[in-house]
């Protein structure tokens, strides 16, 4: 299989050879000790969050291996992405599966750092959502960072699938109240909000 570019974003670009291989790009505003540093932090830590995943059987691509610097290689998951698919007659379904899966990886202290439509596969064979480009992700047990993943979500949804996103959060709330720590979350969320309005406002 030749190898294609199938992603790129701001901090890496993604090819497909039979495989996914993640490759951090060199910044070059950066000064060079620090761009080698921080690509090198990031490589290592998704590749220990998507091992943690493989442990807890979390629906997301395998590492097959890592150069511990810039390059991860990971399998290659069939399917479509959510933003793709997601319409009016099945986000029900959809969303609440997400948010009991986005409740998964909270109870587990992982933060996923950039929850959109398009960071969620249904599997072509299964069906079922998987998550990738875990390039932002950290580990922490923090109500707040819980609830600014969530947040996020919910921007993604109001601006990408405006017409059924409130819905869709909706649904994605019912799922995700089987996070542990849902009763403080919930109202962390509201606040993380109002603060985003008021800085919107000034």
């Amino acid at each position: 299989m030749m190898r294609r570019v199938i992603g790129s974003g701001a901090e890496a670009i993604i090819y497909l050879d039979g495989n996914v291989i993640k490759d951090r790009i060199k910044k070059n505003y950066r000064i060079n000790e620090i761009d080698e540093r921080l690509r090198k932090s990031r490589t290592k830590r998704e590749a220990k969050i998507t091992d943690k995943l493989a442990a807890i059987n979390f629906p997301a691509p395998k590492v097959i291996k890592t150069d511990e610097k810039e390059i991860i290689e990971m399998e290659y998951v069939e399917g479509t992405k959510l933003r793709d698919v997601l319409n009016e007659t099945n986000y029900t379904k959809l969303m609440k599966e997400l948010g009991e899966k986005i409740a998964t990886l909270h109870n587990n202290n992982i933060i996923h750092g950039d929850l959109t439509t398009s960071n969620f596969i249904v599997g072509k064979k299964s069906g079922e959502i998987q998550f990738i480009d875990f390039g932002l992700s950290f580990f922490s047990h923090k109500v707040e960072d819980k609830a600014v993943d969530l947040h996020l979500l919910k921007q993604a949804l109001e601006s990408k699938h405006y017409k059924i996103g409130e819905k869709c959060f909706n649904e994605v709330l019912a799922g995700y109240k089987s996070c542990h720590d849902f009763q403080d979350v919930l109202p962390r969320l509201e606040i993380v909000e109002k603060r985003g309005r008021y800085k919107h406002k000034h």
